[in-house]
């Protein structure tokens, strides 16, 4: 569902993700983590019906696995597969399956990290630690 919210809200949201996002520019990772909370506190409930929520909860997965905290990113980018157009980005699938990686359960690694390839390819393990793609790339191409 993609409903309207009231401008005020919308701003502050946009405005906390925005400080967020500066925030983790330059890797102050638990102030840019507290802005994104902030964020998601104002959003009405149930989270999972805004738009906003996907991108909510998409900082905060990036951000707590930037800053090492892989639970805490797991709990975040399983959150954020149910919220809307979530399942189509590449880049959510990518950061699960790395988190998933860390977290050592490699069957939800290699499940997310495939999804990732199928909906962008190579590119988008380009930016990222080489680890990821060595792990994925090898099994892809041998059910080919």
């Amino acid at each position: 569902m993609n409903r309207e919210f009231p401008d005020d809200i919308h701003d502050s949201i946009k405005r906390f993700c925005a400080e967020g996002d500066s925030l983790a520019g330059t890797e102050n990772y638990p102030d840019a983590i507290a802005q994104y909370e902030q964020a998601l506190a104002i959003l009405p409930t149930p989270h999972q019906e805004w738009e906003a929520s996907t991108w909510i909860y998409a900082a905060l997965g990036d951000t707590h696995f930037l800053a090492g905290n892989f639970e805490r990113a797991r709990q975040a980018l399983t959150t954020v597969m149910l919220c809307p157009n979530a399942l189509d980005n590449p880049f959510l699938w990518l950061r699960r399956g790395e988190v998933y990686f860390e977290l050592g359960d490699m069957k939800q690694a290699q499940d997310s990290l495939a999804s990732a390839f199928m909906l962008a390819g190579r590119e988008i393990f380009e930016t990222e630690d080489p680890k990821y793609a060595a792990f994925i790339l090898p099994k892809l191409e041998q059910t080919k």
